[in-house]
Parts: C-alpha cells; sequence; structure tokens
C-alpha cells in the first residue's frame, strides 16, 4: 500500500493522519498517511531510507525539521533562496527527492479576502512557519511589519531577507498596534511554554491568527476573544496547506466540499 506521513520531534499531537486519512477515504484511494517521529540527528538517515521505499510517496515536515530538511532534498522550485524553509517532501519522477512549501498557501487561505496592503502587521517568531508567513506578508504590500522573537537579530535578519520595512523586538508581553498579529511559533503548544501577551493595544477592528492548533483555544486566541476581535485558528491553515500538499503526495485535489465535517472530527 503506497503511504505518506509527516515527521517531527515531538509529533504526537500532529493532526495531519486525521485530515488525511479522511480524504482518502472520501476518495476511495488505496493508501495511508501517518505520524511517525523523527529526531533531529536522525532527519538525513530517515530520507535517504524512505527513498529506498517505492511504496513511499513522501512526507510533511514539521517542527523543528522545516530548515535542516532543505539539506537533504533537491529544491527544484528555489524555496532555499525564496522562504528558506519547507514543509513538505516528495519524490519526483526520476525517483530523487524534492522539497517544496505549502504553509504559504495554507497561511494566506483563510484571509485571502482581507486588504492588509499598508496595513501594520505583527509576526511572533523566526523559524520555519514564520518564513512562509513573512514571505507571503510580502507579496501583499504589507505595511511595516514587527517580528517578536526571543533572538532579535534573526527576527532583523528576516524582515531583511524578505524585503519587509518594520522593526525587529524582543519577545515581550506587550505587543504593538497591527491590523493582524500572528502567532507563528511553538509557544503556547502542548507541551511547550506559554505564550501571554497584552492585546489592549490592538484596535477594535484588529485580527488575532494563531498557528498553533494544539490546543486549539489557546490562551492567546481566548484573550482576543475576550477582547471582542476575530480569530482565525490553527487548523484554518492546518487544513488549507493540508490540501495542496495532498494533491503532491497522493496526485489527486483532496474533496474539500466537506470540510465542516472534517473540522467536526478534528474537534471531537
Amino acid at each position: 500500500m503506497i503511504y505518506a506521513e509527516v515527521i517531527g520531534d515531538p509529533i504526537g499531537h500532529s493532526k495531519s493522519p486525521m485530515i488525511h486519512r479522511h480524504w482518502l477515504g472520501q476518495l476511495g484511494l488505496d493508501a495511508d498517511y501517518r505520524a511517525t517521529p523523527v529526531a533531529p540527528d536522525d532527519l538525513g538517515a530517515f530520507l535517504r531510507d524512505r527513498a529506498d521505499d517505492p511504496e513511499w510517496r513522501g512526507c510533511n515536515v514539521t517542527v523543528p525539521h522545516k530548515v535542516a530538511a532543505l539539506d537533504h532534498v533537491a529544491d527544484p522550485g528555489g524555496v532555499r533562496h525564496s522562504i528558506g524553509a519547507i514543509n513538505t517532501v516528495f519524490r519526483t519522477e526520476d525517483g530523487t527527492l524534492a522539497g517544496t512549501n505549502t504553509d504559504a498557501a495554507g497561511f494566506w487561505s483563510p484571509i485571502a479576502e482581507l486588504d492588509l496592503a499598508g496595513q501594520p502587521v505583527t509576526v511572533i517568531g523566526a523559524g520555519g512557519a514564520a518564513r512562509a508567513i513573512l514571505w507571503a506578508l510580502s507579496r501583499v504590500g504589507v505595511g511595516p511589519v514587527t517580528v517578536m522573537n526571543r533572538n532579535v537579530l534573526k527576527a532583523a535578519a528576516l524582515l531583511s531577507q524578505f524585503g519587509l520595512k518594520g522593526q525587529a523586538l524582543p519577545l515581550g508581553p506587550a505587543v504593538p498596534p497591527a491590523a493582524l498579529t500572528v502567532n507563528a511559533s511553538s509557544l503556547g503548544m502542548t507541551g511547550q511554554p506559554p505564550l501571554v501577551l497584552d492585546l489592549s493595544a490592538l484596535p477594535e477592528d484588529a485580527i488575532v491568527y494563531d498557528i498553533v492548533y494544539a490546543p486549539l483555544e489557546t490562551d492567546l486566541l481566548a484573550a482576543a476573544r475576550a477582547r471582542g476581535l476575530e480569530t482565525v485558528d490553527g487548523l484554518d491553515m492546518l487544513v488549507a496547506q493540508a490540501a495542496v500538499a495532498f494533491e503532491i503526495l497522493f496526485g489527486q485535489a483532496p474533496p474539500r466540499d466537506r470540510d465542516e465535517d472534517l473540522r467536526a472530527a478534528l474537534t471531537a
């Protein structure tokens, strides 16, 4: 049976198997999708081993491998020099492994109708997911961007890399006024340190977006809802990026007409 999987460390929280198996069942495909823990030191050996498995179609890549995985696969789309991180590894027609990134499309999908041109945005984090998000924001002409991260120099480097005007700030409780505030870090995720922010400076029409989906109701989203702000949770991005990856891995577009049923299953 052909299969794909999601790899990371940790990976037990991942909802990707439920999403992909839902679509596989809807399409009646004889295939599987799994979650596999892979430690950072084992990443290269894991990919070499999978490359020899004819049933393996590829994998999604999550924390902490999104940048490191680039060193082990081909990069036909030039992701290294654009986003700088991948979240999907797939087998090409000649059998080699290649990487791409569906996070940018997944991030943008839930907010595609917003007009953020010239609007201030704050992004928390400077890892692989933040790279995809900042790349997407750079394509729509957002206003000044504030990147908050424990390593300020890393945050400043990302602003420069993506040609964004703004500022890099150390991660602290107070966030600056912004039309959109995005947590692109793993803070607040089950098993990770909490993310506690003071949202009092945000305008009443601000949107707070948290890419963390375990738990779905993060402290950040709870604080935003307590203020009556519009929110976007991590499942929206997860399902949207998974849809792009599913077509790459299994060669068919997933059925999206039952997303409400899928979301209900994911939150049960």
